[in-house]
Formats: structure tokens, C-alpha cells, sequence
């Protein structure tokens, strides 16, 4: 019982040690940049780097990235994948997620459609853009940020407050401000550190 004990410690021990290193990994490579007057963006505890810069994101009602949101783009995603792909990380990532958000004015639905096509049209213009480094890594890596990479429009179901916590888990109000925003969020393989647990349980 204490070796299987032992088992399970230093499985959840090496998954929260990977973690650590790649949110420590991430602040370190970008800490940097975030400040208001660059990038306007933040690290969160979740792995997500936030871009909360509207005035560079989109224009109003827009899908369309604004210039100066590529170029952060162009500065930010070939350094984001040295990361992703390190040998250190890369079989304990399961999915990246580039997610949209908005405030709560307008219908639900036109803004889920809006958040969707505003991270629908940032991936494209990071896999597909001219010079891309999509097209420059081995075609093994493609696969896997095909596998990885997603977009998600979160319309306004995800809006934060002033602290930049999720409104509805604090009950504060809605910063608008900060609700609208662009994340890049690393998903870390729990679920397979969990059926590890779990299948040394059954032996």
C-alpha cells in the first residue's frame, strides 16, 4: 500500500513540477512584453497569456486583426512555440486553446459568432501568413499543433471583473474592458495523471 501510495504521489508530484515550470517558463520568456504600454497582456495561473488591449485587437464589431495585433503576433507565437514544442512540455500538453471573449452588450449569439471568428481568423493568420513558422518546423510538429490548436468564442459567458476573476464566480461586476480580450490557453494532460491514479488504485 505505501509503495503504490508512493506511486501515485510522484505521478501528481512530476504533472504539478511540469506545470510549474512551464507557467515559470512562460513569465520568464514574456514577462517583459506585458506591460500596458507593449503588449498589454498577462500570465494567469490557468497558463493563459491575455491580450486585453482592445484598442489593438479588433475594431469595432470586427473579425478582422488589426495591425498592430499582427505585429505583437509576429513577435509572439514564434517564441510561444519554442515553448510548446520543448521536449520538456510536449507530451504533457493536451490541447492549446485560443480563445475569444466580449463584453455583455449585444445579443448573446451574434457575439458568439463574432468571438469565433475573430480566434478563427488569429489562426489563420498564425499558420498561414507569409513567412509563417508554422510552414518552417517539420512537418511531425504541424501535425501535432493541428492536433493542439483550437479557437473557441466564448461570447460574453466568460466576462471578468476589475480583479480580472470571472464575474460569475466572484458575483462582482463586469469590466467591460477587461471581458473584451483575446486568450492563449495551455490545457496540461490531468485527465490522462488521473487515470494513472486511478489504474494504480485497481492493481
Amino acid at each position: 500500500v505505501q509503495k503504490d501510495q508512493e506511486k501515485q504521489n510522484r505521478v501528481l508530484e512530476e504533472y504539478q513540477e511540469t506545470y510549474i515550470a512551464l507557467y515559470d517558463t512562460l513569465k520568464t520568456e514574456f514577462e517583459g512584453d506585458f506591460a500596458e504600454n507593449k503588449w498589454h497582456a498577462e500570465l494567469s495561473e490557468d497558463l493563459s497569456i491575455r491580450f486585453l488591449n482592445e484598442e489593438v485587437l479588433f475594431d469595432f464589431n470586427s473579425t478582422e486583426l488589426k495591425p498592430e495585433f499582427q505585429t505583437i503576433l509576429e513577435d509572439f507565437f514564434p517564441r510561444y512555440l519554442d515553448i510548446l514544442l520543448n521536449k520538456q512540455f510536449r507530451e504533457k500538453i493536451a490541447e492549446v486553446r485560443i480563445e475569444g471573449h466580449t463584453d455583455s452588450r449585444g445579443g448573446y449569439m451574434f457575439n458568439v459568432r463574432l468571438s469565433q471568428n475573430r480566434t478563427s481568423n488569429v489562426l489563420d493568420f498564425l499558420f498561414n501568413r507569409d513567412g509563417s513558422e508554422y510552414n518552417s518546423i517539420a512537418s511531425s510538429d504541424q501535425e501535432l499543433l493541428r492536433y493542439w490548436f483550437t479557437t473557441t468564442g466564448f461570447s460574453y459567458g466568460r466576462t471578468m471583473d476589475s480583479d480580472g476573476s470571472l464575474s460569475h464566480n466572484t458575483g462582482n461586476p463586469e469590466n467591460r474592458v477587461r471581458s473584451r480580450r483575446v486568450e492563449f490557453r495551455i490545457v496540461m494532460k490531468s485527465e490522462e495523471v488521473l487515470n494513472q491514479m486511478l489504474e494504480m488504485m485497481d492493481e
